[in-house]
């Protein structure tokens, strides 16, 4: 892998897609002060300059940031572009039930950026992540380690504090990874999963919790139907996801090369090969370092192949 490009501003960052999830993450990378410029892009140009606006009204309480609506004209010095543009997910509307009308806004969207030579990171968060960002990897020709999905991060964020309420602890003292498909057939890597270093059922039973197997199985249906209940109680989830695009963006400007479960191309890990799907990975300023495999049983990694095949089905399914 390359260095990072010298005609890339690593204080530069542009948002795609200016919904519920892009101008939530706008605000919390306005607060974050990892940028000082900040181009917003949407199809509803009005909605981009409305959103520029609001957000940059607040930005005396942050620090200075050039915040405003543009185009793609914009975006080739960026350090990192986050692709949120997409359809949003209905009541009772799976991730995967948006694939068709997504993979062709992601399309669009992708053969503009690759237009003006980018040299930087996409990091795609549209659903479902782990196709559209094969989808992105395949329509921009850019090396893998600067194209991944937000993945399976807030799915296990969400298994950690489930946990961590569980056991009455910290949950970023839980080290937990949901796996795979961002979607129905996330796997939760429980015999990987430890508080601190005990492995999960020793820490379990240390308070006073025996029903290992029914308590797992509530929690990770609990992680599972998440976007679904909040989806149904307010139409969409946001906040979460716009946390997880502020630690990623953190993760690569500082170069932190910290440990993330992304979408990412799979190549013999696990003997899965042709797939994007969620695993734990090392990110820093030039993107993916390198993947990280983590010990799985084998129900677990009969899971995994399960939802790649589902993936590899789905990603088929689209029209060329």
């Amino acid at each position: 892998m390359s260095e990072k490009c010298e005609c890339v501003n690593v204080r530069k960052v542009v948002i795609v897609g200016c919904g519920f999830v892009g101008s939530a993450s706008a605000f919390a990378l306005m607060q974050s002060g990892l940028f000082s410029e900040m181009v917003l892009i949407d199809v509803d140009k009005d909605r981009a300059e409305g959103e520029a606006m609001d957000i940059s009204h607040g930005a005396s309480f942050a620090g200075p940031m050039k915040i405003y609506a543009g185009g793609y004209e914009d975006v080739g010095d960026a350090a990192i572009i986050v692709i949120t543009a997409g359809a949003n997910q209905k009541p009772n509307e799976t991730r995967l039930d948006l694939v068709q009308k997504n993979a062709k806004i992601m399309t669009d969207v992708v053969t503009q950026i690759k237009e003006q030579e980018y040299k930087g990171i996409l990091l795609i968060v549209s659903n479902p992540v782990d196709i559209m960002t094969q989808v992105a990897m395949e329509v921009s020709g850019f090396p893998e380690y600067r194209v991944f999905g937000s993945g399976t991060v807030l799915d296990s964020a969400r298994l950690r504090y489930h946990l961590g309420q569980h056991l009455g602890v910290d949950s970023r003292s839980v080290h937990a990874f949901v796996i795979g498909e961002h979607g129905d057939s996330e796997i939760a890597a429980w015999s990987s999963a430890n508080v601190s270093g005990v492995p999960l059922n020793s820490f379990c039973e240390m308070r006073g919790h025996y029903n290992h197997e029914g308590n797992t199985e509530s929690i990770e249906e609990q992680v599972k139907n998440s976007a679904y209940e909040i989806i149904a109680k307010k139409d969409a989830t946001y906040y979460g996801i716009a946390m997880v695009v502020k630690r990623i963006c953190q993760a690569i400007v500082r170069d932190e090369k910290s440990i993330f479960p992304i979408s990412l191309r799979m190549h013999g890990e696990y003997a899965l090969e042709d797939v994007v799907l969620s695993m734990p990975a090392i990110v820093g300023a030039r993107g993916i370092e390198t993947t990280i495999p983590i010990s799985l049983d084998e129900k677990e990694v009969s899971k995994l192949h399960e939802s790649a095949e589902m993936l590899r089905g789905t990603r088929k399914e689209i029209r060329r």
